[in-house]
């Protein structure tokens, strides 16, 4: 009996590693949610620092000191922020997408009804996160 159960054992895993091996055969390359760039010149433009500091005056963030707009693809705003805090903790990109995301629909009367995308630089220029919001 103690053979059989290792034969049956034996079976049971070669089925689970030739069924992850078909898997991961088929699956194709992920493509990137949105290309775009990894690193950026470390000072806001003019304007992208003019929006930053209207958005801290409103009481946003006062890590964040650039904020651009920019066209996206099918024309979907791109929205680049350039944060002085390098941690890419979820929870604080959190607060910052749905901090500059309302000032942005509340105080600038800009619209994200087809979504958005968004990049967070640090402040050395690295990305830190980039988003698809799309619905």
């Amino acid at each position: 009996m103690g053979h059989t159960l290792r034969r049956g054992t034996r079976t049971a895993l070669t089925a689970v590693a030739a069924a992850a091996l078909l898997v991961g055969c088929t699956e194709e390359p992920r493509k990137p949610v949105m290309p775009g760039p990894t690193s950026t010149a470390v000072a806001a433009p003019q304007d992208a620092a003019a929006l930053a500091d209207r958005y801290r005056a409103a009481g946003g963030d006062p890590d964040v000191y650039g904020i651009q707009v920019e066209d996206g693809p099918e024309g979907i705003p791109r929205l680049v922020i350039r944060t002085r805090n390098a941690d890419e903790a979820d929870a604080i990109f959190r607060r910052q997408n749905t901090s500059v995301t309302t000032h942005l629909t509340t105080k600038e009367g800009l619209s994200f009804k087809k979504g958005y995308f968004i990049d967070v630089f640090g402040p050395d220029g690295r990305l830190i996160h980039r988003m698809d919001a799309r619905p």
